[in-house]
């Protein structure tokens, strides 16, 4: 890769990041005061936030490279549905307290093998960021890895809706592992990660949390793809309405 081409991919790579924290964020943040009690409705407002710092930054370097006057707000406001790069399993509806605890559990035990690796990236502005983000990431995986254990171990209801979401969430695991040409360039260049190489940890550790939350490991036999390279669940469309609705009936608005 050439210089400029490497740049270019760089800017991408971030871009789509910062995509997966935004999204991830803005669903967490639709528990604000909607949360099942006073502490819970804080934590996940804080939790919700961690994932809009990280896109702010991912956002604001993804300009940085484009140079071409941008900024991170033009990145999260005025954008299309299908120019958003996030995977799938960040933008699906904020559901019920179990599924946002299940995929919370299944996104964190990526992120803490994920981010170490970004984290020696050659690339000093996304170690950087990586850096800063194991350490919320490791608050994150206490939370969701707690309650996993207190509503899969909990009563049959609980245990049930566990169970229910961890079916319906699990075939969009498989495209966190995933890795297009651009991302294998990157990861070879010593500047992004290999995403396949994590899966078996990944997948060792989810199992044992599972197994001691008494819940069962779902059956590989069905995966769902397309986040990568623009195609998305109807579910993001309304996503984005409700978070770029200020700034496009006030074009140019700051805070």
């Amino acid at each position: 890769m050439s210089d400029f081409n490497l740049k270019a991919a760089t800017q991408e790579y971030a871009t789509r990041l910062g995509d997966d924290a935004v999204v991830l964020g803005h669903r967490l943040s639709e528990w604000t005061s909607n949360g099942p009690f006073l502490e819970e409705d804080i934590a996940l407002s804080n939790v919700a936030l961690d994932y809009i710092g990280r896109a702010r930054m991912y956002y604001t370097y993804a300009a940085e490279l484009a140079g071409n006057g941008k900024t991170e707000d033009d990145f999260a406001y005025t954008r299309d549905m299908r120019e958003y790069r996030n995977l799938l399993i960040h933008e699906l509806p904020r559901g019920d307290f179990a599924y946002t605890m299940v995929r919370q559990l299944l996104v964190d035990v990526f992120n803490t093998y994920y981010l170490p690796e970004l984290a020696k990236s050659a690339d000093s502005t996304l170690a950087g960021i990586a850096q800063k983000a194991i350490k919320e990431t490791r608050y994150h995986l206490r939370r969701s890895h707690e309650w996993t254990l207190r509503l899969g171990d909990g009563t049959e209801a609980s245990h049930q809706r566990m169970q229910r979401a961890l079916e319906s969430l699990w075939g969009y695991t498989h495209e966190l592992f995933d890795a297009d040409p651009l991302e294998l360039q990157l990861a070879d260049a010593g500047i992004g990660v290999h995403n396949a190489a994590l899966r078996p940890t990944w997948l060792a550790q989810v199992s044992a949390i599972l197994t001691e939350a008494t819940l069962t490991v779902p059956k590989d036999d069905w995966a769902v793809r397309g986040g990568r390279v623009g195609y998305h669940t109807e579910n993001l469309g309304h996503l984005l309405n409700d978070m770029q609705f200020l700034h496009r009936a006030y074009p140019g608005c700051q805070w």
